[in-house]
């Protein structure tokens, strides 16, 4: 059902010094910071040879990162993405098993410009799940 690991997502208090952090420090690909008014968030890409990182921040007070950073001032991993075939042959499959869709039923896209669906995290082990369609 799941491929593979598209990204792991990572919610930052300062989105110049992580990516600088990853650029700087780590010798890692770092794109410009890409705003995403839909989502709440500001992204910044990390280009890895076998999977990304995304730096994530607010975009402004309603963002579901600016809740996460108020729990977690540090910052911290906030979720992971997972590449599926049909998305919403997924979802539907899921939804059949007693998993929850967040933000309703029907997927957005997201920051890579493909459809995506988040599933709650007591669902899955305490873990924020994405799902992105491959």
């Amino acid at each position: 059902m799941i491929g593979r690991l598209n990204h792991v997502a990572i919610a930052v208090p300062d989105l110049q010094a992580a990516a600088a952090t990853y650029r700087d420090m780590l010798g890692a690909r770092v794109s410009e910071p890409k705003p995403m008014p839909e989502h709440g968030v500001t992204v910044v890409l990390v280009e890895l040879p076998n999977t990304r990182i995304e730096l994530l921040h607010p975009l402004g007070t309603q963002s579901p990162i600016a809740s996460f950073l108020a729990k977690n001032p540090a910052g911290g991993m906030h979720h992971i993405c997972y590449e599926v075939d049909d998305i919403l042959e997924t979802r539907d499959r899921l939804v059949a098993s007693g998993a929850r869709v967040l933000g309703g039923n029907e997927p957005k896209i997201g920051a890579h410009g493909k459809p995506v669906m988040f599933l709650h995290p007591k669902d899955f082990c305490g873990t924020l799940i994405e799902i992105e369609q491959a």
